[in-house]
């Protein structure tokens, strides 16, 4: 009688336990070589005063005549002599100046005046790669030079906006400290803002995220099914009835969405004033994309039966890890400008290895200082970033009304 050979079957729920917690202890050891338990991440760049006529709009002279009057936060020197100033400083500033110069406070303190609604922009894909969180991150930390009272949410269970913030999502943060402790269905429910931290960043604040915001996409079904109802509503009202708690502390929010169409996506398209929907002009990206535009079109129809209404002050594509040498690029670029028109943003975030190296050392473009990366390099990309979030920015002065 034949013997049918024996295979060996592999536990994979076992194998992966085991893998994630070598990984684990891994990550915590090369994280504490960096960063010491007691670390903090940091703003360590700074400021020069060329720095600060870009972003304040004022003369040389007059930060000079304020150094040599003792006014205002007193700069470093640096090798060279020249003042430098850290961030911190560059927020002090602002206050400083706008109140020696009241006809400059709006610019030099823009934040939301009366009748200006609170901005609340979601970034959106559901095909990874498509640098949704590297844009969230750039456009948080813009805003905050700018002067802008800024809150980061990420919902993305993966984290990455979280972990960009220094602060590592299985490490650092404790059972219910993520955003889905303000929008949770039970009565372990936190107050919005309870789970807001402030930042290394002045200005910019975070509600964290981890592996738990996974249970919101399982608890939603149930309560769905339920009779109960509780104060924030169906599913898709809950971030924005936990962000009204907070409205009058910001001037825009931002909301960094997971790479699928569940239920806190959903939730973040509702709460959003304004999309933007990250896209990197290749074919597979572009197709991908066109998937989640038609899922969204289905699902809003859906909603709509319960009175969720997909409207927002404005709707935006952003091209990303653009190569402009690169033809087939080029083409689908082309292709999109072609049928969206004036929805595609004029400017592009470029692809660069400034960002790749920014991304390795857990910064932003903004973060990075002169010699980390390449001069040129981060050049064109702070250029690149800064043509793409001042047209951002331009939309929302629109929508209050204000002239750019």
């Amino acid at each position: 009688m034949q013997q049918v050979a024996s295979r060996s079957v592999t536990d994979t729920a076992s194998k992966i336990g085991v893998y994630t917690s070598k990984l684990s202890a891994e990550l915590r050891d090369m994280r504490e070589a960096v960063y010491p338990p007691e670390a903090r991440k940091t703003f360590s760049r700074t400021f020069s005063t060329v720095d600060l006529v870009r972003l304040l709009g004022v003369p040389e002279s007059t930060l000079r005549q304020l150094t040599i009057e003792g006014k205002g936060p007193v700069p470093d020197r640096a090798e060279n002599n020249r003042r430098t100033y850290t961030v911190e400083q560059v927020r002090e500033l602002r206050a400083f100046l706008a109140s020696m110069r009241p006809d400059d406070a709006g610019h030099l303190l823009p934040y939301r005046r009366g009748g200006e609604k609170l901005q609340i922009l979601a970034t959106a894909n559901f095909k990874g790669g498509s640098s949704k969180t590297t844009s969230s991150i750039h456009l948080a930390h813009f805003l905050g030079l700018q002067g802008y009272r800024v809150l980061c949410v990420d919902l993305d269970p993966q984290a990455s906006m979280t972990a960009l913030f220094g602060i590592q999502p299985e490490f650092d943060l404790g059972d219910n400290e993520t955003a889905y402790a303000a929008i949770r269905y039970d009565n372990e429910r936190r107050s919005f803002r309870d789970v807001i931290r402030p930042t290394y960043f002045p200005g910019v604040d975070l509600v964290p995220g981890n592996l738990e915001l996974m249970d919101f996409e399982f608890d939603t079904p149930n309560y769905l099914t339920s009779k109960t109802r509780d104060e924030l509503g169906l599913f898709f009202e809950r971030i924005n009835t936990a962000i009204a708690t907070v409205d009058d502390r910001y001037d825009f929010v931002i909301l960094d969405t997971p790479p699928s169409l569940g239920y806190s996506t959903l939730a973040a398209l509702y709460a959003a004033t304004s999309l933007i929907i990250t896209v990197h002009p290749a074919m597979l990206d572009v197709a991908s994309c066109n998937q989640f535009l038609i899922m969204i079109s289905d699902l809003s129809e859906v909603l709509a039966q319960f009175g969720a209404k997909f409207e927002h002050d404005f709707f935006r594509f952003l091209l990303t890890r653009v190569n402009p040498n690169d033809g087939p690029q080029k083409y689908m670029g082309g292709v999109m400008r072609r049928l969206f028109g004036d929805d595609v943003l004029v400017a592009e975030a470029l692809e660069s290895t400034a960002i790749a190296g920014a991304a390795v050392a857990k910064k932003s473009l903004y973060e990075l200082e002169s010699g980390e990366v390449g001069r040129e390099a981060l050049k064109r990309a702070l250029e690149s970033a800064d043509r793409v979030n001042f047209e951002i920015l331009a939309l929302a002065h629109k929508v209050w009304g204000r002239s750019t």
